[in-house]
């Protein structure tokens, strides 16, 4: 059970995106996705949520077939997006309504969520009136609030100032108290907080994929190890 994928590849063109790239993450994991630019990190995680469809190979999510079951696929997993599109004209309670519609979630979510996230000062606003810090815990809001079993956050504090990043980092930390958790950032400080395995990709290949602890007993930090192989 979990997360298994199995030789999975993407060309856009001639770019080869992914290529050949496995790996299983079991439930309860929180995995750092790490890699520069242009890795293949979004790819993997848009083909993980059937956003986009590979040229070939396989994703299971808990024993179901993301191609063959979209939906039942869909229903277990959070999403908060780099770029984070909200509604902008919606208002944050609004907005959270229109996510528990959607996804079949009782609006008695809508509250407990709001606070969890640090959003209860805010809710009355409009999206497009928050600081990038807000809107951020609003993606955060929409990614949790169906109680998914895997959450794929990609630079969930990205333009964040440091308190809020250590505020959105302890949110992430109770999550993955009970969830399986994937984490995409350059901060490598956030994955060495929230982590305990580290999937390291490069030019689309899985180059190494190892505990946190097996990492410091080779390298000096993470940011030396990303370094070293990523060169």
């Amino acid at each position: 059970m979990g997360i298994i994928i199995k030789d999975l590849t993407k060309k856009y063109g001639n770019q080869l995106a992914l290529d050949k790239v496995s790996f299983s993450i079991k439930n309860g994991e929180v995995v750092g996705l790490l890699g520069p630019n242009g890795a293949g990190k979004s790819t993997l995680m848009k083909s993980i949520t059937n956003a986009i469809n590979p040229d070939t190979g396989d994703i299971l999510i808990n024993d179901f077939h993301v191609t063959n079951s979209p939906i039942e696929t869909k229903k277990m997993i959070g999403f908060l997006q780099e770029n984070n599109p909200l509604y902008m004209e919606m208002y944050v309670k609004e907005y959270l309504e229109f996510v528990t519609n959607v996804r079949e979630v009782p609006k008695t979510k809508i509250d407990e969520v709001i606070e969890k996230v640090g959003l209860t000062k805010e809710k009355h606003k409009k999206i497009q009136q928050l600081s990038k810090g807000y809107k951020q815990r609003v993606g955060l809001a929409q990614a949790i609030i169906s109680s998914p079993e895997i959450l794929i956050l990609d630079e969930p504090t990205n333009g964040l100032d440091p308190n809020q990043i250590l505020e959105i980092r302890d949110v992430i930390r109770e999550i993955g108290k009970e969830k399986t958790v994937i984490l995409s950032t350059h901060i490598m400080q956030e994955v060495e907080a929230l982590c305990s395995r580290v999937i390291l990709l490069n030019k689309g290949k899985v180059i190494a994929d190892q505990t946190i602890e097996e990492f410091r007993g080779q390298y000096s930090n993470l940011e030396e190890a990303f370094h070293t192989l990523t060169q």
